[in-house]
């Protein structure tokens, strides 16, 4: 058994194919991860109002927000575009943050939007080169929400499948000084840890210790699949044995560690099953030696999903 704390929760990230999943089980998970992306229609930058919020994910997630947290983990904001601080995406990150009163928000410490006149959307996760002009640059920003937010705000470490060349900064010393300026936390992914040491050959272990886990508020874990020689995130199916070994490692060490989440694609849902999802849950429970209050089966949740409120 791991000395991680007692209140260390084990939650999932939302996806479409748990409605009815949450209407049976949201009693078994101490909090929801949800991407508020799949919240609202963004209309642009030039339009007003620019965020249309979805009835019936906002009356889902009403319903939950009564007897379960939820940690808000975005996937738009695009942090590290070098021309781009979208302050009005983070100013409607954290309404949705004080809404719903998120114990901890995230984002990707990576970039997905280039241009200003005519911007672009790469619609994946670019990573960053980790040098001291970006770490300049996300410091003023990651400030932008910990200067604001009443709760930590937590930047993810990315998978990348190429290497920038002649880096000034491993990337452990860029999120160790990067917590140091700004004030923000970590969201150690552990699969996209194990993608990397495997795609680009450096052991994970070494990664971990070099790593200042008391910045680490939240882990990630998740499965992935190899493809045309590299091991991909995909998220698809259970959690791979290594990443559970990777949390086995982490758990007693990161003495700030409030949330354990695991992530899984929608199209792995008839896969894994309800009984696939709670087993995950399970496992990483035991891991972090957490004892959850559990609470009858949500009944505001079920008539949501059993309404089509959904």
């Amino acid at each position: 058994m791991s000395t991680a704390r007692r209140d260390t929760g084990v939650g999932v990230l939302f996806n479409p194919s748990m409605q009815q999943f949450l209407s049976h089980y949201l009693h078994r998970l101490d909090y929801l991860a949800v991407i508020p992306d799949r919240g609202w229609i963004d209309h642009g930058k030039d339009r007003s109002p620019r965020f249309q919020l979805l009835p019936g994910v906002m009356t889902l997630l009403d319903c939950v927000a009564r007897e379960r947290p939820i940690v808000l983990h975005g996937i738009g904001l695009s942090i590290c575009s070098a021309e781009i601080f979208d302050k009005a995406y983070a100013q409607n990150l954290m309404e949705w943050a004080e809404r719903f009163g998120s114990p901890w928000i995230s984002e990707h410490l990576s970039f997905s939007r280039v241009g200003t006149a005519h911007e672009l959307n790469a619609g994946i996760m670019v990573p960053v080169p980790y040098d001291r002009d970006v770490l300049e640059l996300l410091s003023s920003r990651v400030r932008f929400f910990t200067d604001r937010l009443n709760c930590p705000f937590l930047l993810e470490n990315n998978v990348y499948y190429f290497d920038y060349p002649q880096q000034e900064l491993s990337e452990e010393e860029f999120l160790n000084e990067l917590c140091h300026r700004s004030g923000c936390g970590v969201l150690l992914d552990l699969h996209n840890l194990y993608t990397n040491s495997v795609n680009h050959g450096f052991s994970a272990i070494d990664f971990l210790d070099h790593l200042d886990l008391a910045n680490v508020t939240e882990v990630h874990l998740a499965g992935g699949a190899p493809m045309m020689g590299y091991h991909t995130d995909s998220h698809t199916g259970p959690v791979l044995e290594p990443v559970w070994v990777l949390l086995e490692h982490v758990a007693p060490l990161a003495t700030n560690l409030r949330g354990v989440t695991f992530e899984f694609h929608e199209s792995s849902y008839a896969h894994l099953g309800e009984d696939g999802i709670l087993e995950q849950v399970e496992r990483a429970r035991a891991i972090v030696g957490v004892c959850h209050a559990s609470l009858e089966p949500g009944s505001d949740v079920a008539a949501v999903v059993s309404t089509g409120g959904c």
